[in-house]
């Protein structure tokens, strides 16, 4: 028996464990990540915080849902690659199961569950979690001034300028390189980047590069009456070519199916908003929501498993590569630019959340209560999310 073969046996049922329990209680869209780092990384040290930045910056230069890419990589990092293949399985399953059923209660009843008040007491503790993983993770990825000024300057470009996600991460990476390894090659890389960003800004809609662009999938054709191959070929092309994190991708699938597809009235979109908020798990699951409008239980499924198939394919081919290529010079140093650039990014990402998660004194005193709790006592996210929550609802109910 192999290596790679042993240790599966030895941490398959971890490994399925930990990404249901993942996939059935976290919450936070893009804090989900955060939850991640906190319970995987961070409790059960499946690896150091540098192999995890190394995670997050390759999530975040790949199209498709980044939290499921993330669990991906995590599973592939502690059991290889079936580890990998069982961890973006267990992280998604228990959210299409609870969206199918959310939404088959909405189709049935025509109303839907009145539990949001949950999220009044569950959001400001997502961003607790989520601001105290930007803590600890900045302290392995930021270790001198050069890696502080790129945390900032990553973070500045990002919140300041439309140069976006993926250039300002390729970037860094040059930027590493030219500090950290060879200056000639770092200098090169980032003019050549910067000479196909510009190229693709200025160069007219006969460029089309979709590493630098928002959404890539195309014009739709309108189809009235889709059928499962329909549906499948959307929502993979979705996955497979769409930038920007969740909300993004949702944006871009309500103009699509409900402006351009007309497959959804703008209320049905609406709330199935709604429903993908009180589901745990990927935000993008609202596929299963839309796939069951339009094709019963078989469209949620094709259009469940269409949307996430990209993500497994792109992470289970690209991850061997990159475990050989590690050594590298280069590549080392790249990383050293593009970690503090993560960094950034996750601190942009939480100041945009703030004005939504945070909105009173009372929420304010939850993030800041979630923060001490796990600074003073190290207690785990799951824990404290499921207070949040029960204190929301306790409160919202007695005001409502």
């Amino acid at each position: 028996m192999s290596d790679k073969h042993a240790v599966f046996r030895q941490y398959w049922r971890e490994v399925i464990g930990t990404f249901l329990k993942l996939g059935a209680l976290s919450y936070g869209g893009p804090a989900l990540m955060g939850i991640m780092q906190m319970e995987v990384q961070e409790k059960r040290a499946w690896m150091t915080r540098e192999r995890f930045l190394e995670g997050l910056a390759l999530v975040n230069t790949l199209p498709g849902p980044g939290a499921t890419q993330l669990g991906i990589f995590l599973g592939y990092t502690r059991a290889g690659w079936w580890g990998g293949m069982l961890a973006g399985v267990c992280f998604i399953l228990p959210a299409f199961c609870i969206m199918l059923s959310l939404t088959v209660m909405y189709h049935h009843y025509g109303t839907l569950p009145s539990i949001r008040h949950v999220f009044y007491g569950l959001s400001p503790v997502v961003v607790g979690i989520f601001a105290m993983s930007l803590f600890r993770l900045g302290k392995s990825a930021v270790r001198d001034q050069k890696q502080v000024l790129l945390a900032i300057g990553a973070a500045l470009v990002l919140g300041l300028t439309p140069l976006g996600i993926i250039p300002t991460l390729l970037l860094a990476g040059a930027v590493g390189i030219a500090l950290y390894g060879s200056r000639t090659r770092g200098m090169v890389s980032a003019l050549v980047l910067m000479a196909l960003y510009s190229v693709h800004h200025w160069g007219g809609a006969w460029v089309m590069l979709p590493a630098f662009t928002g959404t890539a999938v195309g014009p739709a054709v309108s189809v009235l009456s889709p059928g499962l191959w329909d549906i499948g070929l959307f929502f993979l092309k979705v996955g497979a070519f769409s930038y920007g994190g969740g909300l993004a991708i949702l944006g871009f699938i309500h103009d699509q199916v409900v402006n351009q597809l007309h497959w959804l009235t703008p209320q049905q979109f609406l709330d199935g908003l709604a429903l993908g908020q009180l589901t745990p798990g990927p935000i993008l699951m609202q596929a299963a929501f839309v796939g069951y409008g339009i094709g019963s239980i078989s469209g949620a499924a094709v259009a469940a498993a269409a949307i996430f198939l990209p993500s497994f394919i792109m992470m289970l081919s690209l991850l061997p590569v990159l475990e050989r290529m590690q050594g590298m010079v280069w590549m080392t140093a790249a990383l050293r630019g593009i970690s503090p650039a993560v960094i950034g990014l996750i601190a942009v990402a939480i100041v945009q959340m703030l004005p939504h998660a945070i909105p009173d004194l009372i929420t304010g005193l939850l993030a800041v209560g979630t923060v001490v709790a796990m600074v003073l006592w190290r207690l785990s996210p799951l824990p404290l999310m499921a207070g949040g929550a029960a204190i929301g609802l306790v409160l919202r109910a007695r005001l409502s």
